[in-house]
């Protein structure tokens, strides 16, 4: 009986390419929203999956990777002590404001690391450039928002707060769909950019053997610059102190005592922290629904489409199936006829769809950093639901053959 499908298929080529149109339509829709979904989430948290870090250290208000606030850098050397630590450094990120040269301003997002440190990655760069980024009043944005702050090139310059910065070079995957530009700088630079136009009051002392600090951050008129900025002091604001356990270690025992350790605090493993940040983009924020409902539309709008074409071609066949019936064909013959057509037009509408959304992901990303990420696992389940759609159309189309007299054949 699959002649007989095929036959009923592509006997009309035209009504078969604009029901196939119309399904590539639903099904790219569909792969389009949740490609973007999972680029979405995913890069949100590259910069945590990407770090050498098996433990983030930051406040215990921090409710995702950029939403905190800021811990006392003299925790880093805090955390250094603390038993199964093998190795702890310090990172910065803040919002700040950018100035391209024509006056122009932008949000950006600062990060600052230590170039010649292990934990935090930036991306693939040569040493030559993480050297380069230990030069005074340097960055390096991602270039996926160059045309954001107006930067084309290495060498452009601008403003952050009230100092000069110099561009060294570019990173590259790093940006989250969901931020502003990201920018990277050494911890020094990130420090004096960060807090350039503002006074910091800190009050520490030491507390049963405990270093207990509380920052007061003032804004001042006329911030100065110097030649080079200085290295933090343990007083300074950083947002995390990133850990890499020694060989073997518990990691969850290794969080209580840093947790013990550094009051106010919160550790999270790599793991949890990058999950934390997702979910809070993808369901807090609504943009998870969002993206959901569209590709629940997409798929409303395919079962419409296949199940008027399927529908229309069994009226039209409506005699074939009457004869097939009267000649003692048992109704799962008729339905397996339907259902195969419905198989063959997911397969033939799932497949140039897929190749259109990899070409436009592909496409995204070059031009405008945009990953509209389509993994193994999602292509497979685009084609399950492809399928799925295909089929439960073809049941509305089955209704109508359930009724069919035999004895339509003989009549006029």
């Amino acid at each position: 009986m699959a002649s007989v499908a095929r036959k009923n298929l592509f006997e009309d080529i035209p009504r078969f390419l604009v029901a196939q149109a119309g399904i590539v339509f639903a099904v790219s829709l569909v792969t389009i929203q949740t490609g973007i979904l999972n680029g979405f989430s995913r890069s949100t948290v590259t910069l945590i999956d990407h770090s050498q870090a098996d433990v983030w250290v930051g406040a215990k208000e921090m409710v995702n990777l950029q939403l905190t606030l800021p811990i006392p850098a003299g925790m880093v050397a805090e955390a250094q002590k603390v038993e199964g630590v093998e190795l702890a450094e310090a990172m910065l990120t803040r919002a700040t404001t950018w100035r391209s040269p024509d006056g122009e301003i932008a949000p950006m997002q600062m990060f600052g690391f230590d170039p010649t440190g292990e934990l935090f990655n930036p991306g693939q760069l040569s040493a030559e450039t993480f050297q380069a980024l230990e030069q005074p009043y340097t960055i390096m944005p991602d270039q996926a928002n160059k045309a954001s702050i107006n930067v084309e090139a290495i060498g452009d310059t601008g403003t952050i707060g009230s100092l000069s910065a110099k561009v060294i070079g570019f990173t590259q995957g790093t940006q989250s769909i969901a931020s502003s530009t990201y920018v990277f700088a050494s911890l020094r630079n990130a420090n004096a950019y960060l807090t350039a136009g503002y006074t910091t009051t800190t009050n520490c002392r030491l507390e049963s053997g405990k270093l207990l600090c509380n920052n007061v951050f003032e804004r001042t008129k006329t911030p100065n610059a110097i030649a080079t900025p200085p290295p933090l002091a343990a007083s300074d604001a950083i947002t995390y102190v990133l850990i890499r356990a020694k060989p073997g270690e518990d990691l969850q025992a290794l969080k209580q005592r840093l947790e013990a350790a550094l009051p106010n605090t919160r550790a999270y493993t790599r793991a949890e922290i990058s999950e934390r940040t997702r979910k809070y983009w993808v369901e807090r924020t609504g943009i998870g629904f969002v993206l959901g409902l569209g590709a629940a539309v997409g798929v409303v709008v395919g079962m419409v489409i296949v199940g008027q074409i399927l529908y229309s071609s069994v009226a039209d066949h409506i005699r074939e199936f009457g004869t097939l019936k009267a000649m003692g064909a048992s109704d799962w013959v008729i339905y397996r006829i339907i259902i195969e057509q419905a198989l063959w037009m997911a397969v033939l509408g799932y497949i140039p769809s897929v190749g259109l959304c990899l070409g436009l992901g592909i496409w995204t990303f070059a031009t405008q950093g945009i990953t509209i990420l389509i993994t193994p696992v999602t292509a497979v389940g685009i084609l399950g639901v492809t399928v799925g759609m295909c089929v439960t159309s073809a049941l509305f189309a089955i209704q109508k053959v359930t009724h069919v007299d035999p004895a339509i054949v003989f009549k006029a």
